[in-house]
């Protein structure tokens, strides 16, 4: 029965002009390329939200995030370009097909050189765990959080709010905020000579007891001077290490603290 069904569809189908089945068959083709992409993207995401599989491999939400982001860009590209082959190769032999894929790829490779160079480089964010969906980075000299990663671009959300689309080919250098051991904090003092022993002992005082007051601290600050030189007033720069991510919070508690104590000192900041 299913057999005589068949026969009996194909037996319609070729009543149609050659034109309408050709067209028919290229619309097929691509709804299968679209249907088995769609259920592998669902299959990966799937793969990747699995809670085993990220302790396993020691992945991240953000960089699964990113991983299925870049995997369903190669998919897509993987499945619909086999759509686009197998719907030339209704109107032209084996032969012609593979010396016409040669000649445009030889066309395609000389005139889509930054377009290449951007696929290549979002191809390999896969085995690059360089940033992640999520992450405080900055990429040429701009500043943001990483919105969303494709094969071709990323998306970057400045403070302001606009969205950035980067190339992934332009992206040469970067820094992570959100990686590392520690988030450097840095406070300046501008305060009077005269007040300078004083100044030191109030703040190794502090510094003392800081890692019990701070839990976020990791270690006691240190104060320096950068300049070395010794006039009517002299700047003070504190350095402390807080734990990653925690830098601002840190910075903010830590002055508020130290004015505090300063005034309580009698002690005036100078501008």
């Amino acid at each position: 029965m299913p057999t005589t069904n068949m026969n009996e569809i194909i037996i319609y189908f070729k009543q149609y002009p050659l034109f309408v089945q050709e067209i028919l068959q290229i619309f097929g083709i691509f709804f299968l390329s679209w249907l088995i992409g769609t259920l592998f993207s669902l299959f990966t995401k799937f793969s990747l939200k699995k809670k085993r599989i990220l302790r396993e491999h020691g992945i991240s939400t953000e960089r699964r995030e990113t991983l299925f982001s870049l995997l369903n860009g190669i998919i897509k590209v993987t499945f619909f370009s086999a759509a686009g082959l197998l719907s030339i190769s209704l109107f032209v032999d084996a032969s012609t097909l593979i010396w016409m894929v040669g000649l445009f790829g030889a066309g395609f490779g000389l005139s889509a050189r930054p377009l290449i160079s951007d696929v290549m480089a979002g191809a390999s964010f896969i085995f690059e765990d360089t940033f992640a969906v999520g992450e405080k980075v900055e990429i040429l000299n701009v500043e943001g959080v990483i919105e969303k990663i494709t094969l071709r671009t990323t998306w970057l959300r400045a403070p302001s709010g606009e969205i950035y689309t980067i190339p992934n080919g332009d992206i040469r250098m970067l820094r992570n905020f959100s990686r590392g051991r520690y988030s450097s904090v840095k406070i300046t003092l501008r305060i009077q000579t005269t007040d300078l022993d004083r100044t030191l002992q109030i703040l190794d005082e502090l510094g003392n007891n800081a890692l019990d007051t701070f839990p976020n601290l990791i270690e006691p600050w240190y104060v320096i001077n950068t300049t070395g030189e010794m006039t009517q007033v002299i700047a003070l720069e504190l350095l402390a290490k807080a734990r990653l991510g925690y830098g601002a919070e840190m910075r903010t508690k830590l002055l508020g603290i130290i004015q505090s104590s300063l005034s309580s000192a009698d002690i005036d900041l100078e501008n």
